[in-house]
């Protein structure tokens, strides 16, 4: 009988776990299981708010190229004791390893859009000449603030932070990004941090309201409680426990990886993004590898490379970090950042669809303090700063 490898969901980790273990594992049979059968692109959720056609790319042609089955369902509960998972239409799925892959989300709020809603598109159109209000200034709301200004220059769009807007950066990408707002007409409220929405207004910590046509949540997360509710050990805000390598502390057949898992390095807990989920989702695959060859899993290191941000289609801004996520003294900006920003939002979809090895550039996440400057452009001839003459060629990567 195959060794049964059963996958829960199907964003970025979830779909690289499911590559590299049907590519190292031939005799495995390897199982995703997804509510929708089209991936979702979170990297590019800014660009779909607005109502850009992404295209779409369903998840059995992405999961083709590795011979990996795909089931369309949402997993109801997990029956850990018997390694079964059942599914909300009644089918039920055996495993002898399961990945769970299942993110986070942003919290639903009454009277608010989150970046994820399908209606938000039509609702920016209908209010073309009103006022979004964004609460909160992370990264998807930076992002989602300056798509919204670019794409609706009447619309007065307003960014709610409680403190300066890309507080993690460096001071003159910060700087960068900030003047890039101005220039979009983004109005910043520093200071500022929503307690509720109510029907034509947000409500501010303190009782101060802002009338506004919408608003649009991006603060916070919310774990599925999947995990908990199988008794699988979870940490205070949902995730999953999990050892060095990245196996669940209470079951270990069960591995978690992405926002799903509390995964600890010697600098703290990362963080859910792209960056640190999928180097989980390649080392998860490589361990269940060893495990099925007789040798022990190795220990998850994972090091920070860099913080992207788009600010529209017309500018951005990389800031280059440390192992544990602090800036470092190399930042790109303009046109080397768009080029850059745009390899990393292209780069997992073009290997879902190929047959190639996973690239140890997506997995092999180090973060050393190696000079960016050399190799930061995906190409010379596209990633000359904003700043350079028209007449320069050379790649630009701005110290701070």
């Amino acid at each position: 009988m195959k060794h049964r490898i059963l996958i829960l969901g199907a964003g970025y980790t979830g779909m690289m776990a499911a590559h590299g273990l049907a590519r190292r594992n031939k005799s495995a049979e390897v199982t995703l299981v997804n509510p929708t059968d089209v991936f979702n692109e979170r990297l590019r959720q800014h660009q779909a708010a607005v109502g850009q056609d992404l295209g779409t790319h369903r998840i059995p042609d992405l999961l083709e190229p590795a011979g990996v089955a795909f089931v369309r369902g949402r997993a109801a509960r997990i029956e850990a004791d018997r390694r079964g998972v059942v599914l909300d239409d009644g089918r039920d799925l055996g495993y002898d390893h399961l990945v769970y892959a299942i993110g986070s989300a942003t919290p639903r709020v009454e009277h608010a859009f989150t970046i994820d809603d399908p209606e938000f598109a039509t609702a920016l159109r209908d209010n073309a000449d009103g006022v979004l209000t964004v609460c909160g200034a992370g990264l998807t709301g930076i992002e989602a603030a300056a798509e919204v200004a670019e794409t609706y220059p009447r619309m007065r769009v307003v960014l709610l932070s409680r403190g300066e807007p890309g507080s993690m950066m460096g001071p003159k990408a910060r700087a960068y990004m900030r003047n890039a707002l101005y220039r979009l007409g983004v109005e910043v409220r520093t200071g500022a941090t929503a307690a509720r929405v109510l029907p034509g207004a947000v409500e501010l910590e303190g009782g101060e309201r802002l009338p506004t046509d919408m608003a649009l949540w991006t603060t916070g997360v919310a774990h599925a409680r999947l995990a908990a509710e199988a008794g699988i050990a979870v940490d205070a805000s949902g995730r999953v426990a999990v050892d060095a390598a990245l196996r669940s502390v209470s079951h270990p057949e069960v591995f978690a990886i992405g926002d799903a898992a509390a995964v600890r390095q010697a600098y703290g807990t990362i963080h859910g993004t792209c960056q640190s989920g999928i180097p989980t989702a390649a080392h998860t695959a490589e361990s269940i590898t060893r495990i099925l060859r007789g040798k022990e899993p190795k220990p998850f290191r994972f090091g920070y490379i860099h913080q992207p941000v788009s600010l529209g289609r017309k500018d951005a801004v990389i800031q280059f970090t440390n192992p544990d996520d602090t800036p470092s003294r190399w930042y790109l900006k303009g046109k080397a950042a768009i080029a850059y920003k745009e390899a990393v939002s292209s780069s997992p979809l073009k290997f879902y669809r190929s047959k190639s090895a996973i690239p140890s550039a997506m997995t092999k996440r180090t973060g050393g303090r190696r000079n960016p400057a050399t190799w930061a452009a995906p190409e010379t001839s596209s990633s000359t700063s904003a700043n350079a003459s028209p007449s320069s060629s050379r790649a630009e990567a701005a110290v701070t």
